[in-house]
């Protein structure tokens, strides 16, 4: 019975012991396995996921790391900025920033614990360095460089540059601290993935320059815009007068060609209608030029009875088939104009005339 009991106490304890030795590896952490202090073995939960074995403590210590992205805030830094010529302190402004960090790997995990040892020590010891870094870049810098009205693409890029250079990735680093992303890596086992500004703030007095700031991009806005606006309306004026001195030309083409076509048609009518009888075409035409000289109200003529024009307008030619008797009583009609026939020709003359010294001539 004895032998039982102490059978079954031994599986017990046995069964304790293994219990006590068994561990799992998550997918999200790094397992660091010491044997008195001395490392033993390193499990990453990418590859080594699942359950393992150890000696129970005090023999072997396991440690758990996240492996995965960490990020901690910085606290508020107080900055000046440059002038416009770089060569002045210009204004001051507030920077929030954030840091994203991990754990390079195996082999930064033992950099890590030796160095480190907990997430908390390596957030104290970045902490200071990075800050450092933001103020060095960051007062070298122009306040349009941080507050500007720009595109997000272009704001975007600003942003990865000034990373770069915070990281010690970029070539235009601006100091000579090396780059930190390296140190940190090769000094604490830590893979730095990001430092970005979340956002600047910015003293009452301060306030007012970027208002102006802005506005003042904003000017520029409006300038380039009604610039493109003018030279848009310049070039719609410019094309429609150019169609509208077409459309003219054309129409006065036109109106020369119908004008012209009148006229010929006009010529050719009148010429027939001449033709029938010339004499009395010969008539019209002197009544017409007798009324152009007596029509001048202004000038006074004295002229003699046996002029051709009292001859004509007293013995008007007689039209083509008309009666050559003189004393016919038959009337003819004379298809002369309202303007000028030989009654009122005739009566403008007496008018004209009211003495007559024989010799003719004006008063």
């Amino acid at each position: 019975m004895r032998y039982r009991i102490s059978l079954l106490a031994a599986f017990i304890v046995l069964a304790l012991v293994a219990l006590s030795g068994a561990f799992a590896v998550d997918r999200t952490e790094y397992v660091y396995v010491t044997q008195f202090g001395r490392l033993v073995a390193v499990y990453d939960g990418a590859s080594d996921a699942g359950l393992h074995w150890r000696w129970p403590w005090p023999v072997q210590s396991v440690q758990r790391l996240d492996r995965r992205l960490q990020v901690f805030d910085l606290p508020e830094i107080e900055l000046l900025t440059r002038d416009d010529k770089g060569e002045t302190i210009d204004k001051t402004i507030t920077v929030d920033a954030y840091v994203g960090w991990r754990i390079d790997g195996e082999e930064g995990v033992r950099h890590f614990i030796r160095a480190l040892g907990t997430p908390e020590r390596a957030e104290e010891v970045l902490q200071p360095r990075i800050t450092s870094r933001i103020g060095a870049e960051i007062s070298n810098m122009k306040m349009d460089d941080l507050i500007s009205v720009v595109a997000p693409e272009e704001a975007h890029r600003r942003m990865e540059r000034l990373r770069d250079r915070l990281l010690g990735d970029a070539a235009e680093s601006r100091d000579n601290l090396g780059s930190l992303r390296k140190q940190a890596r090769e000094v604490y086992g830590i893979d730095l993935v990001d430092i970005r500004l979340r956002r600047t703030s910015h003293p009452p007095e301060v306030r007012d320059a970027i208002f102006a700031r802005i506005r003042s991009e904003r000017a520029k806005k409006v300038a380039d815009y009604q610039g493109e606006g003018a030279v848009l309306a310049a070039k719609i004026r410019s094309q429609a007068e150019l169609e509208a001195r077409n459309i003219l030309t054309e129409a006065k083409a036109a109106e020369l060609e119908m004008k012209g076509k009148a006229d010929a048609e006009a010529d050719r009518i009148r010429n027939v209608a001449h033709s029938q009888d010339v004499d009395f075409y010969a008539f019209l035409k002197k009544l017409e030029e007798y009324q152009r000289i007596l029509g001048d109200n202004k000038s006074v003529l004295l002229l003699s009875s046996h002029r051709d024009l009292f001859d004509l307008l007293f013995k008007p030619p007689q039209p083509q088939g008309g009666s050559a008797n003189p004393g016919s009583k038959s009337e003819i009609r004379y298809p002369i104009s309202e303007k000028a026939t030989p009654a009122s020709a005739s009566e403008t003359a007496r008018k004209a005339s009211p003495k007559t010294n024989g010799t003719g001539g004006n008063q």
